[in-house]
């Protein structure tokens, strides 16, 4: 199946080299000519020098995935695709849109007979090799119609353990990915997975904060311990109720640099966070953790600690992060 790709960095140019890998086609643009040269160089993918010759290259029905940056860039790439393509069409937005611009984007296309899809797209700069977690809004026609696409991007069953208990449920949740609801609910979806991602994390810095500082003075002396946090965390991969892929991002991290001096300690936040708070007090849901966390990377911007240091050790692992100093 064919896909256009608009925007080829670290998530956008990983989606366009597995869909090649396995058996599919791609028309690629980016604003970077040079993204595009190499990209196409490297995968066989058909370059575009424009926007208005990227969507000449695809075929109808044409599908154009856009993979820029959230807010203005998105909006702008979005709503000149809309000028530029065909009733029938339909324009994705995978980057990390606020849902309630894909319900607006959403109604302002179907005006045009165009389609919007939201996809919600984790999997970061690993999402190549072990596959993209997608959470999909949009009219159900677009998205079964662009199903070969989004199973391939999926990581699939793997040797994940089947759930007790699913019977006949859609197994498309079960192979990495699914169809959330109408416009605005793949993000809505995503936006709250990042929210918890936020709190996740915390408490995974928080308590290798205080193993670190288990040998301080001011504790009396039969109660110091010397601990070796990569150790610690090596062991806690293995069987732990507390295992996770972050908790594998830490111990990778705390292997080669356990005091984590390659690290500022300055935690980014990236919106999402921020509308799933929003979302909670729309909906009066109480949200104690996930706002603490928040709030944690906002005080790391004044006064970094080794927590703050060890969150970004996480999000450079899984998403290519790079902190400033």
């Amino acid at each position: 199946m064919q896909l256009g790709m608009v925007g080829l960095g670290r998530m956008g140019g990983n989606i366009v080299r597995r869909l090649l890998r396995n058996g599919h086609t791609a028309v690629v643009y980016d604003e970077n000519p040079a993204a595009v040269t190499a990209l196409a160089g490297e995968t066989g993918a058909v370059g575009a020098g424009s926007l208005e010759e990227f969507v000449q290259r695809l075929d109808a029905p044409r599908t154009a995935w856009v993979m820029v940056p959230a807010g203005d860039p998105t909006e702008a790439t979005v709503m000149r695709l809309a000028e530029l393509m065909q009733p029938g069409d339909t324009i994705i937005d995978g980057g990390n849109s606020f849902y309630k611009d894909d319900i607006r984007r959403a109604q302002v296309l179907d005006a045009k007979g165009l389609h919007y899809v939201d996809v919600g797209t984790s999997g970061g700069v690993w999402g190549l090799d072990r596959g993209y977690c997608m959470m999909i809004g949009g009219h159900k026609e677009a998205v079964d119609r662009l199903d070969p696409i989004f199973s391939t991007l999926a990581p699939g069953l793997g040797e994940v353990p089947r759930t007790q208990g699913r019977g006949d449920r859609d197994d498309r949740a079960e192979r990495g990915y699914i169809h959330a609801g109408p416009s605005g609910a793949g993000h809505f979806v995503k936006m709250i997975h990042n929210g918890i991602e936020y709190g996740l994390m915390q408490a995974y810095a928080e308590g290798f904060d205080i193993l670190r500082h288990a040998n301080s003075p001011e504790l009396p002396e039969a109660q110091r311990f010397d601990l070796d946090l990569a150790d610690i965390a090596e062991v806690w991969r293995r069987g732990s109720v507390v295992s996770s892929w972050l908790l594998d991002l830490t111990a990778a991290a705390l292997a080669t640099d356990e005091r984590l001096d390659g690290f500022s300690g300055h935690v980014a936040d990236s919106g999402e966070g921020r509308w799933t708070l929003n979302a909670a007090i729309e909906e009066a849901v109480p949200a104690h953790v996930l706002s603490a966390a928040l709030y944690a990377r906002f005080r790391s911007r004044q006064q970094a600690t080794y927590a703050d240091k060890l969150l970004s050790a996480m999000r450079k692992g899984f998403g290519g992060h790079q902190e400033p100093k």
